[in-house]
């Protein structure tokens, strides 16, 4: 495993909800970052078939063009009664015509999936979030840390918190959605925490234990 020797990266991502999620998980390692989407990065085709994939074109892309080591993200949610759908086409799931997402569009999507396999009560419609972060460097070398968390497709979506799928994803052992949580409550984690919640939040505990800690 190759350590993190900088405080500079960029966050190689053009999604505003997950640059601010990351910022927030970033933020007290004191690193000075800036995203594709400031840098005017062009975002990369996303052509493959996995989170690790999908993660490292981007994460290389950045890297290369930055000149410095950069962090991605690739997730999505993945439901078992759709035979793990839509999980690496999540954001895909939210396309319009025009190129813009409409994530509640996606949702009545997936809740119309669900309802057309029969899959209506709570123990049909498990299923989890899965993020996977690639921290690449400009030479071409990755690492790869994955996160997952368990839990329940609900409906209606509740809360608006969060972002994406967030206001139908109920995570086991909770009584409300991510939708309904405050970011501090969703992916808010710190060295010395035993446990972090979301799957970005897990994916970079990995993170931190493998690059930054000695």
């Amino acid at each position: 495993m190759r350590k993190l020797d900088t405080r500079t990266i960029v966050v190689a991502s053009h999604n505003a909800g997950k640059i601010a999620e990351i910022a927030d998980l970033i933020g007290p390692f004191g690193f000075s970052a800036k995203s594709a989407a400031e840098l005017k990065f062009e975002e990369p085709d996303e052509t493959g078939t996995t989170f690790e994939e999908n993660a490292a074109i981007k994460a290389l892309a950045s890297a290369r063009a930055a000149g410095m080591p950069a962090l991605s993200d690739d997730s999505g949610l993945v439901i078992d009664a759709l035979d793990g759908a839509p999980g690496v086409y999540t954001a895909n799931w939210a396309e319009r015509e025009d190129g813009s997402r409409d994530f509640a569009m996606a949702m009545e999507k997936v809740e119309k999936a669900l309802v057309e396999k029969g899959a209506t009560r709570p123990e049909q419609r498990t299923g989890r979030f899965v993020s996977v972060l690639c921290l690449a460097w400009p030479d071409g070398h990755t690492e790869f840390f994955r996160g997952e968390v368990e839990g329940s497709i609900v409906w209606p979506p509740r809360g608006t918190a969060g972002f994406g799928y967030d206001p139908v994803f109920q995570p086991e052992g909770h009584d409300t959605t991510f939708g309904e949580m405050t970011a501090q409550e969703k992916h808010g984690w710190k060295p010395g925490d035993a446990e972090a919640l979301s799957h970005r939040a897990r994916a970079f505990k990995l993170f931190v234990e493998t690059c930054l800690e000695a």
